[in-house]
């Protein structure tokens, strides 16, 4: 905790005080670039890897990034948290952003991982499809490549998940919402983007910034109906 302490004392000294302008505009409202969905893990900081400021990016995380389908009737912090974006925000971009060495993503794999953790099971059952998918299309596959493809294809399964809410299907028509499939690669600072003509994740480059997302329903396939993942992300 004493790490913490002193890091908000860094925080007011180096950089609110510096800023004091910029802060206190913060303060009157926020208009958000874009609502980032991504993974709970320590090690994954949007803020950091995006170079965003304060305002730029509405966040949720939980494990495994997931979104659970829209369900009549009922609601969940994902839920609340993507209605409030998009309707009154006016968010214009989402991001969904898994990334590697994902212990939930391990977890879909090998279900007895989560043998004591009922709650954490429960969960992970809304990433049970990509799971299944890896199973089915990669078995040929090692296990460790089949747990790097199932980042990716969790990745696209919780935007399927997306579309289902009324408030993304309502952007979606009226072309106001583009969304974003991501991977951040740990190891090497890399991002990997969904690119729908291709049917298959790619680095994302600065000549692929305006280009990289779609505002309809993309083909999870590729031309030739083969699905693709960049195994070797």
């Amino acid at each position: 905790m004493q790490k913490l302490i002193q890091g908000i004392h860094r925080f007011q000294d180096m950089v609110f005080a510096p800023r004091q302008d910029f802060f206190r505009k913060l303060a009157e409202g926020q208009a958000p670039q874009a609502l980032f969905i991504t993974c709970s893990d320590s090690r994954v900081v949007p803020d950091l890897i995006c170079q965003t400021d304060p305002g730029d990016l509405f966040v949720i995380r939980n494990a495994g990034n997931i979104i659970p389908p829209y369900v009549p009737g009922t609601s969940c912090g994902v839920a609340a948290t993507v209605e409030y974006g998009l309707k009154v925000l006016k968010i214009p971009h989402i991001v969904v952003c898994g990334h590697t060495n994902c212990g939930a993503m391990n977890a879909v794999m090998d279900i007895e991982m989560t043998a004591e953790l009922p709650s954490v099971r429960q969960w992970l059952g809304y990433a049970q499809a990509s799971a299944s998918i890896v199973r089915t299309c990669y078995q040929h596959l090692p296990p460790d490549k089949q747990r790097r493809v199932v980042v990716q294809e969790n990745v696209l399964v919780q935007l399927e998940h997306l579309r289902t809410h009324p408030a993304v299907a309502a952007a979606l028509a009226s072309q106001q919402l583009t969304l974003h499939a991501w991977v951040y690669k740990m190891e090497t600072g890399e991002v990997f983007a969904y690119d729908s003509s291709s049917g298959q994740f790619e680095l994302l480059r600065r000549d692929r910034e305006a280009t990289s997302g779609w505002s309809h329903e993309p083909p999870l396939a590729s031309p030739q109906g083969v699905r693709h993942a960049c195994v070797d992300l």
